[in-house]
């Protein structure tokens, strides 16, 4: 494999992962909508039926517990903050798959103004999955930024 098919198939798979990182952000602000003037508990426990999790167990109540708690208001930000960064998302894996110089500084810019949120989160509460993340958006930024500096 040359130098410039592995440069694009990791591209591609920066778009990817940008993409789907979009499509579960825009399933979880549909979520957040759904549940806008809804009985939140009722509803969350059907859906932990549904997807054969034990609403009653200790991580369901405390996710249950956590999200009924949050107001009509509260529900609208985060439904609006959701969509808001799911759009950038979508623009950036649309970008580079297209190709696009300017969504690969899109992305740089992007990814490193949400890396301390995601250091911030991970200082809350660590989880295997948000450090994952945040090694993969800083690889990502990394490679970008080299890549960038290179072709200038």
């Amino acid at each position: 494999m040359d130098k410039k098919t592995e440069i694009s198939r990791t591209v591609m798979l920066i778009a990817g992962f940008k993409l789907l990182k979009a499509i579960l952000l825009l399933a979880a602000a549909l979520g957040t909508m759904k549940l806008l003037h809804k009985d939140i508990e009722v509803t969350l426990s059907g859906w932990a039926n549904h997807l054969h999790v034990d609403p009653h167990g200790k991580k369901a109540t405390a996710v249950i517990s956590k999200i009924s708690g949050l107001s009509v208001m509260q529900m609208e930000e985060m439904a609006g903050g959701e969509l808001f960064y799911s759009g950038l998302l979508f623009t950036e894996g649309i970008g580079l798959l297209l190709r696009r110089r300017w969504a690969e500084y899109f992305t740089v810019i992007t990814t490193a103004t949400f890396i301390p949120v995601e250091v911030y989160e991970l200082m809350e509460k660590v989880s295997a999955v948000k450090v994952g993340v945040l090694v993969v958006n800083i690889a990502i930024l990394l490679y970008l930024m080299r890549r960038l500096k290179t072709a200038s």
